[in-house]
C-alpha cells in the first residue's frame, strides 16, 4: 500500500514540474522582447531657417561614424554597398547612410570607384546627399597632383540643395582637403598625417579641421576598433569634433569628408595607413 502510495504522489509531481519549466522559459523570452532598444536622437525645436534634416546638427558637436558590414561580404570576399550609423555621443543614431554604387565599380574600381551617399533621418526620408566623380588614383594619392587625380565630394540638404563640397589639395606628401561653402568659397581646412607615417596598432588616425590662420577647431579621426575587425575587415569607425555653433552646412559637409576619407585611405585597395 505505501508503493501505491509513493507512485500516486510522484505521478502527481511529475505534471507539475512539466508545468513550470515551460512558463520560466516563457518569462524569459519575453523579458528578452521587453529590453529596452536604442531610441532615435529627438529631433530639436529650432527657430526656422534650417532644413528639418539638419537641425539634429544644432546641438551636437560630436560625432560617432560606424560602418556595418555584411556577414556575406566577409565570406564571399566581393565588397557590397557600404552602409554607416551615424550616433552622437550617448548613442543615439541621428542618421543612416547607405552607398549607391554598382557592383562593376566596387569591384574593379575599388576605393576610387565613384558613388552616391544616401543619409536618411529616423522616418527614412532622403535628408543629406554626398556624390563623389570618379578620380583616378596616382600612387595611392601620393603623387595626386593633377587635377584629374584631385578628390572632390559634393553635399547636399536636402537632396537637390547644394550647401558644400570637400576638395582635395596637392600639399607635398600629406592628406589635405578644403571645405568650400556653396560659393565655393574655402571656410575650413582638414590636414591628415603625412602619407609616410606609421601607426601602431590601438593608435587613432586624426585629420585636423583647421580655420585660415591654422587654428584647430575639431577633428576627424579614424578609430581604432579590435584586431579581428581591422585585419579581416574594412569596416571602419570614425569620430568627428566641430564646434557646437558651427554652421549647420559646414557641419553636414565636414560628415561628407569623413565618408571621402574613409573611402580614399581606408576602404579596400586605398589603405594607406
Amino acid at each position: 500500500m505505501q508503493k501505491q502510495q509513493r507512485q500516486q504522489q510522484q505521478q502527481q509531481q511529475q505534471p507539475e514540474e512539466s508545468n513550470h519549466a515551460p512558463v520560466s522559459r516563457r518569462q524569459s523570452a519575453y523579458q528578452q522582447e521587453q529590453q529596452p532598444k536604442q531610441e532615435w536622437m529627438p529631433l530639436p525645436d529650432s527657430p526656422g531657417g534650417y532644413p528639418p534634416g539638419l537641425r539634429y546638427l544644432m546641438q551636437v558637436d560630436q560625432l560617432i561614424i560606424k560602418q556595418q558590414k555584411e556577414v556575406m561580404e566577409i565570406l564571399i570576399g566581393l565588397d557590397l554597398p557600404n552602409q554607416y550609423v551615424v550616433l552622437n555621443t550617448m548613442g543615439q543614431p541621428i542618421y543612416f547612410a547607405n552607398e549607391k554604387s554598382s557592383s562593376v565599380a566596387r569591384n574593379c574600381c575599388g576605393a576610387a570607384r565613384p558613388f552616391e551617399l544616401n543619409i536618411t533621418d529616423s522616418s527614412g526620408e532622403e535628408v543629406i546627399h554626398v556624390s563623389r566623380p570618379y578620380r583616378c588614383m596616382c600612387l595611392h594619392q601620393g603623387l595626386s597632383c593633377l587635377n584629374c587625380c584631385k578628390d572632390l565630394v559634393t553635399v547636399e540638404a536636402p537632396p537637390g540643395q547644394l550647401v558644400g563640397q570637400v576638395r582635395q589639395i596637392h600639399r607635398r606628401c600629406e592628406a589635405t582637403y578644403e571645405i568650400l561653402d556653396s560659393a565655393g568659397d574655402k571656410v575650413l581646412s582638414i590636414d591628415g598625417p603625412n602619407y609616410c607615417h606609421c601607426y601602431c596598432p590601438g593608435d587613432d588616425i586624426p585629420f585636423s579641421v583647421r580655420t585660415h590662420d591654422g587654428e584647430e577647431v575639431g577633428r576627424v579621426s579614424r578609430q581604432w576598433s579590435n584586431l579581428m575587425q581591422e585585419y579581416f575587415t574594412d569596416a571602419d569607425n570614425f569620430g568627428i569634433t566641430f564646434p557646437i555653433d558651427l554652421h549647420l552646412n559646414v557641419k553636414a559637409t565636414i560628415i561628407g569628408a569623413c565618408f571621402l576619407i574613409d573611402f580614399m585611405f581606408f576602404e579596400k585597395g586605398g589603405r594607406m595607413y
